[in-house]
């Protein structure tokens, strides 16, 4: 029995966290105010509409370039958008023609021209350990 228990011990410490870490360095903040809104999306339908990300993760900014260590996705294909609340409304203010007022960021640093990023210009692949260096547009 003891050997069961040890053997079943070995096998969780091993085999424990399968999935990957991301990281995410956000850079270019250009004010301490607010915090970073980090959506992760994992499909082409509905992405960057409000709601339908599946994980949303908030970093506190203490300075011009921040960290997030996120271990809770599984292997697969990400799409990540942020912004720079600065306000603190928990949304991402726009003018009146939809153009983000606060600092916004994609992974991939794609760069809109004339409409928001498609799924396609942004996802990436979580198979192992991955780092994103994402600069925020303002």
């Amino acid at each position: 029995m003891n050997i069961l228990i040890l053997y079943l011990f070995f096998l969780t410490s091993f085999f424990g966290n399968v999935n990957p870490q991301l990281t995410i360095h956000v850079q270019n903040i250009k004010s301490l105010k607010g915090e970073i809104i980090i959506g992760v999306f994992n499909t082409d339908k509905d992405f960057l509409k409000d709601g339908v990300a599946i994980k949303n993760y908030t970093i506190a900014i203490d300075e011009t370039t921040e960290t997030i260590v996120i271990n809770d996705l599984p292997k697969g294909e990400y799409a990540v958008s942020l912004y720079h609340d600065e306000n603190s409304d928990n949304e991402c203010n726009r003018n009146f023609l939809g153009i983000p007022k606060e600092a916004y960021g994609f992974s991939n640093n794609v760069k809109p021209k004339f409409s928001a990023p498609s799924y396609k210009d942004c996802k990436f692949l979580l198979l192992d350990n991955k780092v994103l260096d994402i600069v925020l547009r303002h």
